[in-house]
């Protein structure tokens, strides 16, 4: 059944009542405009040989020249491979890290262990990257690392991790679980919380223990929160955290720790090829975007649930 529309003199009546609440919300609709709307036409610079000295407008138009060469470059093979590599293991063994540890905590007793695990998750996500990154190279260190000690004491011959390109995206995945674990589980701990206490009683009384009370109510409650986070999950899968990898990376490990943000930052504010970096950017966002309609119509057609 249709929700029926309502006049736009009826909007604006109902606006006035809570006139406060939309004042508040004009900085922030500004700061869209202007700050996320409004550069979006400096993209067709995607299509032109650009000239910071002729400006947008005024740059002769190439087509799709730059797509061209990146296709034919020996990088696009590498960059697109790493991206996806990296988003893939971060999502199939990234993204269910969350849902146990918000199960968990969910279980625990003892509210003051509960709260202070808790606090100890949330707070890596809080950490600047540098920081991290800088946390990652000393605990890796070939001289003074903690990894590295472990190893020559044990009669072993001392690793330079961050140059091993092998080594890179074990690297990667451990640094981006200990910093969002937690910081993730927060939505499903938010669902666990909505979820009808009378439900498991009801439970108990007829004789479910714990494990059949997990998949016949938390799961199944938690089921929309659990397919809406996983195609927000997907839409950002070559969205990989960049300014890490842009900290930990070197030459030596481009082939594994190259990725297209990386890539486009290299050739963009290094080489000055503005043009030439938008192009590959736009693209990443067109995959993106089409992972995540995808994702959406079968996620429609499948369970009913959805992202509109």
């Amino acid at each position: 059944m249709k929700t029926p529309k309502r006049p736009f003199k009826q909007i604006i009546r109902l606006m006035r009542f809570d006139y406060d609440l939309y004042l508040m919300l004009v900085p922030m609709i500004l700061c869209l405009i202007f700050f996320t709307y409004r550069p979006l036409e400096s993209l067709i610079i995607a299509f032109k040989d650009y000239s910071p000295f002729m400006g947008v407008i005024k740059s002769p138009w190439v087509g799709f020249v730059h797509y061209q060469e990146f296709f034919s470059s020996p990088y696009a093979f590498r960059v697109i491979r790493n991206t996806l590599v990296l988003g893939l293991v971060t999502l199939i063994f990234g993204f269910p890290l969350p849902i146990m540890f918000a199960l968990l905590l969910d279980n625990l007793k003892n509210g003051f262990f509960r709260k202070s695990i808790q606090t100890i998750n949330f707070l890596p996500h809080f950490i600047s990257s540098v920081i991290v990154c800088s946390m990652v190279i000393n605990f890796l260190s070939p001289t003074t690392g903690v990894i590295n000690t472990l190893i020559t004491r044990m009669g072993g011959k001392p690793i330079y991790f961050l140059a091993k390109p092998n080594y890179f995206v074990p690297i990667y995945y451990f640094m981006t679980i200990w910093r969002e674990t937690g910081y993730n589980s927060i939505i499903y701990i938010s669902a666990l919380t909505a979820i009808d206490m009378n439900l498991y009683e009801a439970a108990t009384v007829d004789g479910a223990g714990k494990w059949k009370q997990l998949t016949s109510i938390t799961l199944p409650s938690l089921k929309p929160t659990i397919i809406i986070m996983l195609l927000i999950q997907l839409g950002s899968i070559l969205n990989v955290s960049y300014e890490t990898i842009i900290l930990l990376y070197n030459p030596s490990i481009y082939e594994t720790a190259d990725v297209i943000s990386s890539f486009v930052y290299r050739v963009g504010m290094q080489q000055g090829r503005y043009d030439y970096a938008t192009a590959v950017d736009l693209l990443n966002s067109f995959i993106s975007f089409a992972l995540i309609f995808g994702a959406n119509k079968i996620s429609k057609k499948v369970s009913d649930i959805s992202l509109w």
